[in-house]
């Protein structure tokens, strides 16, 4: 690694994604002030992930549940009463 090219605070910060208790320790220079003990016995700078490739649906396969009916069908549902409302005026 070439010498004076990296930012003064480029050091190893432990990425924690919360919702899995997952983490990584990668170099960077993401700015935090807390700081966490991992599984190697080290204390890291913490950089709290609200979503990782370990929780994110795309990644892992896991969607959430979702109406499988199409649009049509919920509008029909919705409105199925209006039509015999209408032709009575």
């Amino acid at each position: 690694m070439k010498k004076g090219i990296h930012p003064t605070n480029y050091r190893e910060v432990l990425f924690y994604d919360a919702s899995v208790q997952q983490g990584w320790v990668i170099r960077s220079c993401a700015a935090t002030t807390k700081t966490m003990k991992w599984t190697d016995g080290k204390e890291y700078p913490l950089y709290t992930l609200d979503t990782s490739s370990a929780s994110h649906p795309v990644y892992t396969g896991k969607r959430r549940e979702a109406n499988t009916e199409g649009r049509a069908s919920r509008f029909s549902d919705k409105f199925k009463g209006m039509a015999s409302l209408v032709a009575k005026k």
